[in-house]
């Protein structure tokens, strides 16, 4: 868990970075959110895993539609991060949709 939860955090820290400095968005409190969700998500992930194993797929897929929500609320809510809500959806998505092409490529 402690290396998928790394791979994750560095995954989506340079997701977040890119958007950043693309987006002219404040780093640090972007940063600082993605990785508070990251610590959150990842136990629920991990405990949706491991509670309906027999169900894998379905369960993975239920559970990442729920982080992306939750971590799109996260980014949204705090007000230092500047983003509008579609703003905070799509970086959300963004970080989601590479950590998980990763995570699924790679043998962690």
């Amino acid at each position: 868990m402690i290396k998928t939860l790394l791979a994750t955090i560095l995954t989506e820290g340079i997701v977040v970075l890119s958007y950043c400095i693309w987006g002219k968005k404040p780093i640090q409190s972007i940063l600082l959110t993605s990785i508070s969700a990251n610590l959150i998500t990842q136990l629920l992930l991990w405990g949706i895993l491991t509670f309906f194993f027999k169900q894998y797929l379905i369960a993975l897929l239920v559970a990442e539609i729920f982080i992306w929500i939750i971590e799109s609320l996260a980014l949204y809510f705090v007000p230092a991060n500047r983003l509008q809500f579609t703003e905070a959806i799509s970086l959300s998505l963004g970080m989601n949709l590479v950590s998980f092409a990763l995570g699924w490529m790679l043998p962690i």
